[in-house]
């Protein structure tokens, strides 16, 4: 048995674009941004979706948007995953990004949130 949730909502902008797609979404959504040196692919987006993650990330790719599940057992929520028709795309860290039906891509990641939110908000998969 494990538990998941939905942690982030990332907008996947070409590397190039990042700072002016944050600059928008910033301005759109009414929200500051955040940057943490230790990870400076990512942009944040500050209170844009209450309970969850919102930022804007640096990628070598397409515009996109995809979702971060936070999870207890990464290997078990992938296969979980796999199971409803997701297949492996690649793996960064710990964390599986995935592909879901559809052409949607996804990130399973080890649990980020407070463990009091988590334990709050977290579905149990058997």
């Amino acid at each position: 048995m494990h538990r998941s949730r939905v942690y982030a909502l990332l907008i996947d902008a070409p590397e190039a674009e990042a700072a002016r797609a944050a600059e928008f979404w910033s301005a759109a959504l009414g929200v500051s941004t955040r940057s943490h040196p230790a990870e400076p692919q990512f942009i944040g987006l500050h209170e844009a979706l209450p309970g969850l993650v919102a930022a804007v990330q640096a990628v070598d790719d397409v515009p996109r948007f995809h979702l971060d599940i936070e999870t207890d057992d990464v290997p078990a929520e992938t296969a979980r995953l796999i199971g409803l028709g997701a297949t492996e795309v690649s793996q960064w860290l710990e964390c599986r990004v995935l592909r879901a039906p559809g052409g949607h891509l996804l990130c399973v990641l080890p649990v980020e949130s407070p463990p009091e939110l988590f334990a709050a908000e977290a579905r149990t998969w058997s």
